[in-house]
Order: C-alpha cells, then sequence, then structure tokens
C-alpha cells in the first residue's frame, strides 16, 4: 500500500497492453511509476468468449524494452505454439505473462478520481486512499465510451446491449438478434452468436462487407514482399501502412488529410477467415435505423425503407468514440482545462495533454499519432516515446491539431 504522502514520477492508470507497455518502458529509464488497474481486464470482461484476434502475430505482442516478451517468448517459454488468428483467451493468458515478467506488483485497486495538487495530481482510489505523483498516464482503453446509435440510445439491457457488454453468448440461442454494423466486431459477433444457436441478421449502412481477403493471405507468408507491402505494425492499406507506422510523421500530417487517412486506415472491415463462418448470417446492406421502441420483450426496428423487424435482442457493433473531456476519472477543473477536438485530447511529445504531467496512451491518442494508437502494435512506439519523454522532463513539442473551437 502507498502511502497517500509518498511523491511518485508517474502514476499509470490502467493495466491492459498499454498500460503494461508503458510501465515496463518507464521503469526501464529509472521512474518511480505505481502501476493501478486489474492486469487485462476490459478483454476478459468486455470481449466475447470465443472471439480471435484480427492482428497479425506480428502486431500482437505487447512491447517491452528489451524485446524479450514477445509472443514467440512466450510460446518458447511455456512450450507450446498458439494457433493463427489468435484466440482471445490464449492472448488474455499471454498478457498475464508478460505482466508477471514486466510489471510485478500491479495494484488492482480502482481510480476513481484524478485532480490536480501542488506539483501535480491526486489519484484517489476506491478505498479512499490518494495518491500524490508529478505525472499520471491515462491508459484507460474504451471501457465506457461505447458508440450508441441515437435511435436505440433509449433502450436498455437486455434488448439492447453493445458488443463491449457481452461476454457468454450461450442465453442468445433461439434468439432472433438483430447486429448493427459491418467491422470486425459486428460480423465477428454475428458468427459467435450464430454458433450459440441465434437467428442473426446484421443491418448496416454500409452496402458491402470489406473483408480483408488481401491482407489476410499475405499475412499467412513470409518474405520480402509481405515486408515490403506491410510494416510489422499492420494498420492500414498497401500505401499508407507506412505512413501510420510512424506516429511522429503522422501527427505533422494537416489535420483534415490526417482525419481522412485515418478513416481509410479504420474503415469497417472484417477479417476474411469469417466469411465461411458467417454464410448463414442475414445481410441487411445499405439501410440504416430509422426508429426503434420496445413492445413488451422485443424490440421494433424501422429501417429507412420502411420495413420493419421485431428481433428479442439488437447487438450494438458500433465502435466507441474517445472523449477525454467526459472522462468520469478527470476532474470538473482537468476536463474544462484540457484542450480537445471532437473529445479527443490534444497530445504532444510523450503523449502530454495541454495540461502539464496529464497523459494518455491507446485510443485516446489516435486523433493526434494516428490509427495505430487504436492497436497493441501501437505499445512499441507511445513505451519508448513516453519513456524518453519522462527521462528528460521536455516541455511539449507543438500540437499537431487544433482545439475543436477553433475555426474548421
Amino acid at each position: 500500500m502507498m502511502a497517500a504522502s509518498a511523491p511518485l514520477d508517474v502514476v499509470m492508470v490502467g493495466a491492459g497492453p498499454y498500460g503494461l507497455a508503458c510501465s515496463a518502458h518507464l521503469r526501464a529509464v529509472g521512474a518511480d511509476v505505481y502501476t493501478l488497474g486489474e492486469p487485462m481486464e476490459l478483454w476478459e470482461r468486455q470481449m466475447p468468449i470465443g472471439m480471435f484476434l484480427r492482428s497479425s502475430w506480428e502486431a500482437s505482442s505487447i512491447s517491452d524494452p528489451r524485446r524479450e516478451l514477445t509472443l514467440d517468448a512466450y510460446e518458447l517459454d511455456q512450450g507450446i505454439q498458439l494457433p493463427r488468428p489468435i484466440p482471445l483467451e490464449d492472448y488474455l493468458r499471454y498478457g498475464r505473462w508478460y505482466q508477471r515478467r514486466a510489471v510485478p506488483g500491479v495494484d488492482q485497486r480502482r481510480a476513481t478520481r484524478i485532480e490536480r495538487a501542488r506539483g501535480g495530481f491526486h489519484v484517489h482510489l476506491q478505498d479512499g486512499e490518494r495518491l500524490a505523483t508529478r505525472r499520471v498516464v491515462v491508459g484507460t482503453g474504451p471501457s465506457g465510451f461505447d458508440q450508441r446509435p441515437a435511435q436505440l440510445a433509449g433502450l436498455a439491457a437486455p434488448l439492447v446491449q453493445h458488443s463491449s457488454e457481452l461476454r457468454d453468448l450461450d442465453g442468445f440461442a433461439g434468439l432472433r438478434t438483430a447486429v448493427i454494423g459491418s467491422g470486425q466486431s459486428a460480423i465477428e459477433i454475428a458468427a459467435l452468436l450464430g454458433e450459440a444457436g441465434a437467428e442473426v441478421e446484421v443491418i448496416a449502412r454500409a452496402d458491402r462487407i470489406r473483408w480483408l481477403r488481401r491482407s489476410g493471405w499475405l499475412h499467412g507468408r513470409e518474405g520480402r514482399v509481405r515486408r515490403l507491402l506491410y510494416p510489422p505494425t499492420d494498420v492500414g492499406p498497401v500505401g499508407l501502412s507506412w505512413l501510420v507506422a510512424k506516429p511522429n510523421a503522422f501527427r505533422r500530417v494537416p489535420t483534415r488529410l490526417g482525419d481522412r487517412i485515418a478513416y481509410r486506415c479504420i474503415r469497417p472491415a472484417a477479417s476474411g477467415w469469417l466469411v465461411p463462418r458467417t454464410e448463414q448470417t442475414r445481410l441487411t446492406l445499405g439501410r440504416t435505423v430509422a426508429s426503434a421502441a420496445a413492445r413488451g420483450d422485443r424490440v421494433q426496428l424501422r429501417l429507412d425503407d420502411g420495413t420493419t423487424r421485431a428481433v428479442d435482442r439488437v447487438v450494438l457493433g458500433t465502435g466507441f468514440q474517445m472523449r477525454a473531456d467526459e472522462h468520469p476519472l478527470l476532474g470538473a477543473g482537468l476536463r474544462a482545462d484540457l484542450r480537445v477536438r471532437d473529445g479527443a485530447p490534444l497530445l504532444g511529445a510523450g503523449f502530454e495533454s495541454s495540461i502539464a504531467g496529464l497523459h494518455f496512451v491507446g485510443a485516446f491518442a489516435a486523433a493526434s499519432f494516428g490509427p495505430v494508437m487504436r492497436f497493441v502494435s501501437g505499445t512499441p512506439f507511445t513505451g519508448a516515446a513516453l519513456g524518453l519523454h519522462v527521462a528528460q522532463a521536455r516541455p511539449p513539442a507543438p500540437l499537431r491539431t487544433r482545439p475543436a473551437s477553433a475555426a474548421a
């Protein structure tokens, strides 16, 4: 237990891949870092049983300073060979193995509030204890920032649930279920629901499902051609993947162009290996939900073409919108002073926000450093850049983007 009066260099809030990687890199530069959170909690509690990682093998290792805790090292240490793509349960075991070796002694208590204090910040914990620290790194992931269409926002669980609220899908057997969305999350959830015995219909505004067949074919091969086409980060199509693999280059791209590049790299798409698993799934494409209403224990959906659906459950595979200005951990004063664009914090060198000493990593950093920050493959750059910045204690570099109040 850390005494409230003990000053720390850094409190890391979050113990997922980004929180663990950043903690490991900070320790390597001699920072006194204190890590809070249940290791791999979001991956364990907010992803359905049976899912697989979309990312390639090379893009899925959590970064450590000496590159000794890769997936290859895990296989060697455990005397096993993991399937490709990687099952969620195997990745959870890898994440915990990484944590035990790189960041032992993680404090699993929850942070409840972050507020300014003399010389830095106070981080309040669930049991009333308070940590004093010079810096705080927020790496809490997308939990709590799920995006819900306005037409469905008034309907509660179990009738309507976001994909991040689902773990065990056995209870969907025999239920007519509408899945909203056309990306990896939506299509994989549809496959898993169908395999659990649900009658599934995917409804999406996209006029087609973008299947990642070509990249899947390349991922299954080794050699110079693949290495030339795709960097190890494995985010984005040929031609853009090398740009977004260099976050310092991306953050110097003009904002409008950067937004277009980011969307092109992470637009809704699904892995080619899901094709045979969704052959029996009904696809209604080029349509949106115009309205939704509860009718007893069912949901009545009306689509924009006037057709209706009476379903038992609706699952939203609609992604997340990361809004640091609405983060429940930040005190009102911090939220008011934080410079953002569309809710995303504007970050400079070392992922430092407009509030000195307050850093954001992972998906929160995507608006400033590019779409690779939404994936585990962004942990090598993030950990190294954060560690260097903290070690050198340099002032933040000019911001790439402008605040939301600035003229477009």
